[in-house]
């Protein structure tokens, strides 16, 4: 379930419910959550079942029973774009956690007042934010600065496995490359995007609930 690497000199585990734990700092990292994404879809008129959420809640509480995190850091897009029930969720479940520390370095979904993420319990920065090695960001640097390391979200990064049959299968991964690292979407219902690997890269294929290197 757990895979771990060697990243810009510090040790991250990468667990099969799509999150990374930084293990020198004690900090967990998630990307892409969408948290209300299904809700605001069935406003729209379109059935998304309610176990869709459920699981992401379900996961989420998992990992902070188990690695038990100084802090939680999430990559941008907590939230998808408007307020609903599921904030004040999250509001109950970061003062569930009072000894953790949650923060959100803001993307492009996170919208809501500052008195909102207050509210929430949530500190707030922005993109991106420097903890040596690593440049935390939502949206991947183009130009990473020599020396740091930037980890971001926002791609929700696949890869694709051929079969011998012609099958095809697409699966979410964790990407490391030179100078940057991508994590998975945490979200269930958030879509993915095939990335191309080059030598030297490191991916980390999520199979059910298995972590598996495959470059």
């Amino acid at each position: 379930m757990i895979a771990e690497t060697d990243i810009a000199g510090e040790k991250l585990l990468l667990h099969a419910f799509r999150a990374a734990f930084w293990e020198k700092q004690q900090t967990l990292l998630l990307a892409d959550l969408h948290l209300g994404k299904a809700r605001h879809f069935r406003r729209s008129g379109i059935p998304v079942p309610q176990g869709v959420a459920d699981a992401t809640w379900d996961r989420l509480l998992s990992l902070l029973f188990d690695f038990k995190p100084r802090r939680v850091l999430f990559l941008g897009d907590l939230f998808h774009s408007d307020y609903n029930r599921e904030w004040e969720e999250l509001g109950d479940l970061t003062r569930q956690f009072g000894d953790m520390s949650f923060e959100l370095v803001r993307g492009n979904h996170d919208i809501l007042s500052s008195a909102a993420y207050e509210r929430a319990q949530l500190s707030i920065h922005p993109e991106p934010l420097l903890e040596e090695p690593f440049l935390f960001s939502h949206h991947p640097i183009e130009d990473v600065p020599e020396g740091l390391y930037n980890l971001a979200g926002h791609v929700h990064p696949a890869v694709s496995l051929r079969g011998g049959a012609r099958q095809r299968l697409k699966l979410p991964c964790f990407f490391f490359g030179a100078q940057q690292g991508i994590l998975p979407a945490f979200g269930q219902f958030t879509g993915t995007q095939r990335i191309r690997p080059r030598k030297g890269d490191q991916v980390f294929v999520i199979a059910d609930q298995d972590v598996v290197r495959m470059v």
